[in-house]
């Protein structure tokens, strides 16, 4: 990375260092130039290279919705709509693959399609297929070794992530209106209270972390949706409501946080009937309330016991999950032997061969968690936790998920899928990095969906806001040089650690401190240029060369 330049002089340019400075950065700008429009070409032929679907689909067919009854009855709420359900939705007359050739070849068609497909229908939503997912319900990053992987629209180098990933990408790439998966957390998708949505029709997992939940852009869409599967009276409006910070869950990321939490903060302090917001320490309030957590938690200090408790609940999840897996599927693992793919076999194996001296433990502390959460949010709280622990891998990567990462990753999804109660997720990984999810208590399914409902775009707004606003409140001018270069500093770090989205928001900050150093438009290209967002590289590298022809004038 450059260093920001000198104070300026007179002279030729063979005794004026600071010329060639300029003139050094100058080159490398039009280096930078050259590589977006190269990488921006090959960006280019790969998209038009890539199927019109994504890779979104494994089945395509339509299931035609009913009529739309005479006038004067109401149109179908969900008139004109199409979506899609990924590969454990069973469909008549369709054999389910489950992500898994093995598993479709060895199991016939559905006799009846999933209750929740046929509610839908009845509405008038049509669908159009059934998307891709990870082998028999495991996995996190959206690869499919049978099925390749669906093609993520917003960043293609990355993986789509989750294991419904055709159904977020089918929604991302705005091929359907929305989407049905199965415990599912990415993009903005609630997960209804356990028990609350049937599942009849679909292939499970496990039954006692696996629920309906659904994918859309628009959270109207979301919320029609939900008035079609939620019961009426699950959940309904509130007078009040609270929103809780998880700040131990937040603490757990390398990436800044505050920008959100305001964000949050900002957006409800406008809106009528909300209480102010709350914090606590998650992590020791669970292991204070959920006493059958202790038989699964390591060793800890006082001061350690929450990130413990936190760890646990993973532990109990993953441990709940391989149990229900043996007992439901491992005499087909067993006699078909099914070709999987290599993380996918490891977690198979670890299910098939598990074996526990206590089972009812692992139930208790889900019974004990559902109860310590309705506690801590009666009928009008909103807990906020972070959605994902960092940013996403690259697609085809030799790196894999690290374990810290999974640790927090679990960490957090443990909360609410253990627990059972409604969750809903705030994905949007551009610049303004919001990654939040949104708990509430088993049973206010409707209270949550209205909630977002609310808040979704006065949220969006304070984080576009705060992006755009000075990150400090220093005023002097020398402050603002020694905190800008400290952000530079911060973001090379970044950089070098291919934390590229981080390094970006890095340079962002440099940025507005001081937005005539043209060395940080170049380092913010070169990041954008790795996240295959060519334009806006252009764009910096533009306005380096701008602001160092300007000094080269005044320097002559």
């Amino acid at each position: 990375m450059a260093s920001a330049a000198g104070s300026s002089g007179g002279g030729t340019i063979a005794s004026n260092p600071r010329v060639w400075i300029v003139a050094g950065i100058a080159v490398a700008g039009v280096i930078v130039m050259a590589e977006a429009a190269r990488r921006r070409r090959r960006w280019l032929r790969d998209k038009s290279a890539a199927p019109p679907d994504f890779s979104a689909f494994c089945d395509r067919f339509e299931l035609t919705p009913l009529p739309q009854p005479p006038p004067p009855a109401a149109r179908h709420l969900l008139a004109g709509l199409t979506f899609a359900a990924s590969d454990n939705f069973e469909i008549e007359g369709y054999v389910a693959g489950f992500g898994n050739p093995d598993w479709k070849r060895t199991h016939e068609a559905a006799k009846r399609t999933a209750v929740a497909v046929t509610m839908l229908q009845k509405q008038g939503a049509t669908c159009v297929g059934r998307t891709v997912m990870d082998e028999l319900g495991f996995g996190v990053t959206g690869e499919n070794l049978h099925c390749g992987t669906p093609i993520n629209s917003a960043s293609p180098s990355l993986v789509p992530g989750g294991s419904c990933s055709g159904s977020a990408v089918a929604v991302s790439a705005q091929l359907v209106d929305f989407a049905l998966g199965i415990l599912e957390r990415l993009l903005q998708l609630p997960l209804p209270s356990y028990g609350v949505v049937s599942t009849l029709g679909t292939i499970t997992n496990s039954q006692s972390l696996d629920t309906i939940g659904w994918f859309a852009r628009d959270p109207r869409v979301l919320h029609r949706v939900g008035d079609i599967l939620l019961p009426a009276a699950v959940g309904g409006v509130k007078q009040t409501r609270q929103i809780v910070f998880a700040d131990d869950c937040f603490e757990f990321l390398k990436i800044s946080n505050q920008k959100t939490v305001n964000a949050i903060k900002n957006g409800i302090q406008t809106l009528p009937g909300y209480q102010p917001p709350k914090h606590i320490n998650i992590g020791q309030y669970i292991c204070s309330n959920v006493p059958s957590l202790k038989e699964f938690c390591e060793p800890a200090t006082k001061l350690q016991e929450g990130v413990s408790a936190l760890k646990a609940l993973s532990t109990v999840m993953m441990l709940l999950q391989r149990y229900e897996f043996k007992a439901n599927h491992e005499d087909w693992v067993n006699t078909v032997k099914p070709k999987l793919g290599l993380d996918i076999s490891t977690r198979v194996l670890r299910a098939v061969n598990f074996t526990h001296d206590n089972i009812k433990s692992l139930y208790a502390v889900r019974n004990e968690l559902r109860a310590a959460l309705k506690n801590l949010l009666k009928d009008t709280g909103v807990l906020v936790i972070p959605t994902t622990a960092g940013y996403p891998l690259k697609k085809n990567s030799k790196e894999r998920l690290s374990s810290g990462f999974e640790d927090r990753m679990y960490a957090f999804v443990g909360i609410a899928a253990l627990s059972g109660c409604c969750h809903y997720s705030l994905g949007d990984h551009s610049d303004h990095h919001i990654s939040l999810s949104f708990v509430a208590a088993h049973g206010s399914d409707k209270f949550l969906l209205r909630t977002i409902l609310d808040t979704y775009s006065l949220i969006k707004e304070q984080v576009v806001l705060a992006s755009k606003l000075v990150t400090t409140s220093m005023t002097n001018g020398n402050a603002d040089v020694d905190a800008s270069e400290s952000l530079k500093e911060k973001g090379n770090s970044a950089f070098k650690g291919k934390e590229w989205s981080k390094a970006i928001e890095f340079y962002s900050q440099a940025i507005s401190l001081n937005d005539t150093n043209a060395t940080y438009y170049c380092n913010r290209a070169a990041a954008y240029l790795e996240l295959g967002r060519f334009k806006q590289a252009e764009a910096d590298c533009d306005r380096a060369l701008l602001l160092d022809r300007k000094k080269a004038i005044s320097n002559a």
